[in-house]
């Protein structure tokens, strides 16, 4: 029986299988040609960033002028998926600080996309810390989004983000009254505690205001505008976010048996910010996003082949899925070059 907890395989001395903090496998790169994709740039992602924030303006715009017509309803969908999983995937490559070349846009762009999908900056920084060094190992990594065997009810609500969002409500609520989760005093350090409340008090601010604008005009659209689309618009970022390791072996420490790169369509890519590419970016977590698909053409052949689309991977993915649910321990067997 694998123990998930953290705060138990804390107290009773450590994980089972023995492995904190481990060496893991790194395909050979020349360093010529890693320093090259090292370099970051400013250009590229403001760009991006700018596409982005337009479209998702203009969607929410609409939407908001078409209300309270069905014919609303695709723009709130767009504008949910946008402000949802787009920014799941900016408060991670930022918290990295490899978006931009300049710090201070890397923390802009991360304390803002952190908002959105409600997840503290502070602690989601060591979280995530926590997560690439122990990746998949089980009792250390606090990011496991498939564990063996799934919750099924979890896994069907989480389609909408359900159980995620009132887990990070919850963690604010903690944050708000200054206290941490059991399993974030494990990895945020003292020092860091006391930004991390300040932070939230500043959110409830700011959620505050958003409910009386609601009661003001008597409409639900400043809630759909903000803190609504955590859930309406979050099944973006949990489909691609389960295949990142779903399905594939824990308690190892080689991220091309535990992690999944997959080909994905232009829109995904966008919103994801290329971490469809996520051997690459587990095995080099330094390299930012723009310069991913150039990585994996770099090391493709030390790698398993990609998935080529989202329908293969859970072609390949669910049916393993089904047999954890029924109780086997089973997992994707990956077969190295």
């Amino acid at each position: 029986m694998r123990e998930y907890d953290l705060v138990k395989t804390a107290k009773q001395g450590g994980p089972i299988h023995g492995l904190i903090s481990p060496k893991w496998y790194q395909t050979p790169v020349d360093r010529q040609v890693m320093k090259k994709l090292l370099e970051r740039q400013n250009g590229r992602p403001l760009l991006d960033i700018l596409i982005y924030y337009v479209i998702m303006l203009a969607s929410a715009w609409t939407a908001v002028l078409l209300t309270p017509s069905w014919f609303s309803v695709p723009f709130w969908l767009i504008y949910g998926a946008l402000y949802t999983s787009g920014s799941d995937a900016r408060w991670h490559e930022c918290g990295h600080g490899t978006a931009f070349k300049s710090a201070r846009l890397n923390r802009i762009v991360y304390h803002l996309a952190c908002f959105m999908i409600i997840r503290n900056p502070v602690t989601w920084k060591w979280s995530h810390a926590r997560h690439h060094t122990d990746t998949l190992l089980v009792g250390r990594d606090a990011e496991i989004a498939l564990m063996v065997p799934p919750a099924a009810a979890r896994l069907l609500l989480n389609l909408f983000g359900i159980p995620d969002a009132i887990d990070s409500l919850r963690r604010m609520a903690g944050h708000i009254m200054g206290r941490l989760q059991p399993d974030e005093n494990l990895y945020v350090p003292d020092h860091a505690k006391k930004q991390a409340f300040i932070v939230a008090r500043i959110w409830l601010c700011v959620y505050i205001v958003t409910g009386l604008a609601a009661v003001s005009l008597q409409s639900i659209i400043p809630i759909l505008l903000i803190g609504g689309p955590r859930f309406y618009g979050a099944w973006h970022f949990n489909m691609t976010g389960f295949l990142q390791h779903g399905g594939l072996r824990d308690n190892v420490t080689d991220h091309r048996l535990n992690t999944r790169t997959v080909l994905m369509n232009p829109f995904s890519r966008f919103i994801y910010l290329n971490m469809n590419y996520h051997i690459e970016h587990h095995m080099f977590p330094l390299v930012p996003y723009y310069n991913l698909p150039k990585l994996h053409e770099v090391i493709k052949d030390d790698l398993p082949p990609p998935n080529k689309s989202i329908c293969s991977a859970y072609a390949e993915m669910l049916p393993i899925i089904w047999k954890q649910l029924q109780g086997n321990e089973i997992f994707i067997e990956r077969h190295l070059p």
